[in-house]
Parts: structure tokens; sequence; C-alpha cells
């Protein structure tokens, strides 16, 4: 259960499966250059403290992050607010506790509350289970460089509505043209100037969606950094020692290809 959020998202389905009733092909999504993108990206701290309070005050009434602890957002690399920052977010939210039987204030260590309102997905992962990238960006270096564009994907819809809307088997639709189909059960969560950002960053419903959708990779990947620069110092380190062994195996072959045979 969640409270003292100053404002509520009206979505009533889902980033990903808000029902699509019209036939049609892939959305429109287009590339969004974060700054987490490539093998060296970090993840703008910033940015990420922005994507929280997005979340927090337009989309966390509908949608819960269940599999993140509430701790993470003061880590490193991460949202990295103050100790006492992350005690006093906790408390914005309410847990049951098993061993009270009853609600109480969220500490750290819990995780974010999980919402069960009807078709609302989870967010914990969603960067991660879309991609808005197919065709021609769909190939290996493309998704080296840009990833799969699950971040994307959100960008584009939560600022891809035309304003449109129809009813149709009872419930209402709206024309998005980057889902799949054309038209979504979710209502427009975002209209810009939502929330106010203390670095006095912009507030259009661009700079807001990509904000949220930074902090939602941040969310399904916290450490996507560590793995990006692991796996480059693995891939350099087999270069080396294929190098290596081939000037090895060059050498010690060497007296032997040199003999002139009879």
């Amino acid at each position: 259960m969640l409270k003292k959020l100053s404002l509520a998202a009206v979505a009533a389905l889902t980033l990903s499966g808000g029902a699509a009733v019209a036939a049609g092909g892939e959305g429109h999504i287009e590339d969004v250059a974060f700054s987490f993108e490539g093998p060296f990206g970090t993840f703008d701290q910033n940015q990420l403290q922005r994507g929280l309070k997005v979340y927090t005050q337009v989309c966390a009434s509908c949608h819960g992050m269940k599999y993140v602890p509430i701790r993470t957002i003061g880590d490193e690399g991460g949202p990295h607010l103050p100790e006492d920052q992350v005690r006093a977010y906790a408390e914005n939210f309410e847990v049951f506790d098993p061993e009270l039987d009853d609600y109480r204030a969220a500490k750290p260590t819990d995780h974010f509350p999980e919402v069960t309102a009807a078709g609302a997905p989870d967010l914990s992962l969603m960067a991660k289970k879309r991609a808005g990238f197919h065709g021609p960006y769909g190939t290996g270096l493309s998704q080296l460089f840009n990833g799969m564009g699950g971040p994307e994907y959100i960008t584009a819809i939560l600022t891809s509505y035309t304003g449109e809307d129809k009813m149709e088997a009872g419930t209402l639709f709206y024309e998005n043209t980057a889902f799949p189909g054309g038209w979504i059960s979710m209502a427009p969560p975002l209209y810009g100037e939502d929330v106010e950002f203390d670095d006095g960053a912009p507030n259009d419903i661009h700079s807001e969606a990509e904000d949220v959708a930074a902090f939602l990779m941040w969310a399904a990947e916290p450490k996507m950094m560590a793995r990006q620069h692991a796996g480059f110092v693995g891939v350099l380190f087999l270069a080396v020692l294929s190098v290596l062994l081939y000037l090895t195996n060059k050498r010690l072959w060497a007296p032997i290809k040199g003999k002139k045979t009879a």
C-alpha cells in the first residue's frame, strides 16, 4: 500500500500488456542516446534520481517493483541517495508484516511494494523484458552499442499518445503509435511538468519519459556497469591470450617447418 504520493497514475493496464485491439505491426520506436549504453556506458546518477521521482509520483500507485530492495536506491552506481533519505523514502510505503499481522511503515531492507491493480504489471524487470529494436536495429553490433531497446520502448510508449481514444467491448482504448497494433488501454500517465526536479532539469514529457526509462533500466540491471566492464576485460584478456598462443605456436613449429624434406 502506497501513501503520500503527490500524483497518481491513471493507467489501468500496462506498459507491456495493455491489450491492442487493432491489427498492425510493430510500433514506431526511436533510438535514445542513454548514457548507460555501450561497453563503456555508465548510469547518470542525477537522471536516476529524477527517474525515481517520476516513478514514485506518477507510476508507483499502479505499478510495483517487488523484486527491487528499497535500500538499493542508496547504492553507488544507482540513485545513490544518502542513508537518511533512503530511510525517509522507505517510510512513504506500507508493507504487510506477518509477525505483526498488520501493515507497517517500510524499512530500507524491505522491497518496493507489490501493486496488485488489475492488469498492471510489475516494473522490476520491464526494461529487460521489452525489446524495442528489431530488423536492422537487431544486429549484434547495434545491440552491443545501443542495447535491446527496452528503455527506448518505455520512452516511446509514454510519449506516443495521439490524443485519440475509442470505446470497444466496454474498454476505453487510447491511440499510441509506439504500441503494437496502435491502441492501448493504459491512459496517458505523463503530460509534461508532472513533477518538479530538484536539479532544475527539464520536465517536459520527453525528458520525464527518458528519466523514468533510465531508472527502470537500472532497476532491472543494477549491476550492468560491472558486468559490462568485466565482459570487456574478459574479451581483452582472451584477445591477448590468443595472440600469445599464436606466437608460441609459430615459434614451436618454426624449426620443423624450416626443415627441407627429401
